[in-house]
């Protein structure tokens, strides 16, 4: 299986112009790569801005455009949201669900998280589920304690035929953002026991402070399945870099 290599732009960057210099320099740096497995994730802004025409759009095409986030009704009255038939209208693929900032700043529960699943599930959207300790609980010995709860909650009721379209992204906090990524070799054990509880074949991102320095470690050494890149996906040239490190 490819490399999958998810660029979350977050809240950035703050104009249409700068989304499209930003992904078109991506686009061009990576034109030629068939090994791997781009997408890039904006803010819901730009989507349409950013999607390929699809009287353009070639077989394989890269990158390809992802979601931030979802709601999970389709429709109604919840104003601010999106729904997964939107995301699906625009031929989004994947859709990034539970990252720790939407749990921690938007207090997204488990729960929660179980419904945008489901229905991003329901839409044959690929959801990334965000799993991944605090810097309190990993120096209390409770990492493994939470990703199994996280995994139990938020695949409750979630049919075991359908985890083939889920790809799980471990994420430690206290690494996010900080420059401080997670040892190789702890990566490696986290991977594994997700798919321990999953399945030998999930696939198993990495997210945290990951550079095109340390990108190919977490690939050739820890055999995880490619990463879910923050901060450094807003660098065209760093983030092409560590796209053509795993190829």
């Amino acid at each position: 299986m490819k490399p999958l290599i998810v660029a979350n732009w977050k809240c950035n960057p703050t104009t249409i112009k700068e989304a499209k210099e930003l992904f078109d320099s991506v686009k061009k740096g990576i034109k030629n790569i068939k090994k791997a497995e781009v997408v890039i994730c904006p803010p819901f802004l730009y989507l349409k801005e950013l999607k390929e025409p699809s009287s353009l759009k070639k077989r394989n095409s890269v990158p390809l455009v992802g979601a931030q986030n979802c709601f999970w009704e389709q429709k109604g009255a919840y104003t601010g949201e999106i729904s997964p038939s939107m995301l699906r209208d625009f031929e989004c693929k994947y859709v990034i669900i539970g990252h720790s900032e939407r749990r921690k700043y938007f207090g997204e529960t488990d729960k929660m998280i179980n419904k945008k699943l489901k229905a991003a599930l329901r839409e044959k959207i690929n959801p990334i589920l965000c799993i991944g300790e605090t810097k309190e609980e990993r120096e209390q010995g409770m990492t493994e304690s939470v990703l199994k709860r996280q995994l139990a909650c938020g695949l409750e009721d979630i049919s075991k035929t359908r985890f083939p379209q889920i790809v799980f992204a471990y994420e430690p906090i206290w690494a996010i953002g900080t420059g401080k990524a997670c040892d190789v070799e702890e990566a490696q054990k986290m991977g594994l026991l997700i798919r321990k509880i999953i399945s030998k074949n999930a696939r198993v991102l990495y997210g945290g402070s990951v550079n095109s320095k340390n990108a190919v470690e977490y690939i050739k050494e820890a055999g995880l399945g490619g990463f879910l890149v923050g901060g450094a996906s807003l660098d065209a040239k760093e983030f092409i870099k560590i796209v053509k490190s795993v190829i």
